[in-house]
């Protein structure tokens, strides 16, 4: 698992699947545009949810929960990293949040 920077996560949007592994009441704050949330308690129910062949950039609050999240994608097959810094990081950069 590799940690991207907030800037080469926002960069890679378009080629990667954004995961957000929050829980609802964090999301409801504002999640990145186009990300897939999956909580990650749920991770497991719904791993079908994400494509094999997309890579994954796995996304929590502040960075802790994400890597545990690409640590055991990458176990299972997937191509996953963590974006540093989380959501906090993200949304004090001023990048933009639905």
């Amino acid at each position: 698992m590799a940690e991207i920077s907030i800037n080469e996560a926002d960069q890679r949007r378009s080629t990667a699947r954004i995961l957000d592994v929050r829980e609802d009441f964090e999301v409801a704050e504002g999640m990145i545009p186009g990300a897939l949330h999956i909580p990650m308690g749920q991770l497991q129910t719904r791993l079908s949810e994400l494509d094999p062949a997309v890579p994954v950039i796995a996304v929590c609050r502040s960075g802790n929960r994400s890597a545990q999240v690409a640590d055991a994608l990458n176990g299972t097959g997937f191509t996953a990293d963590t974006m540093a810094g989380g959501m906090i990081a993200w949304t004090c950069a001023g990048l933009p949040t639905v």
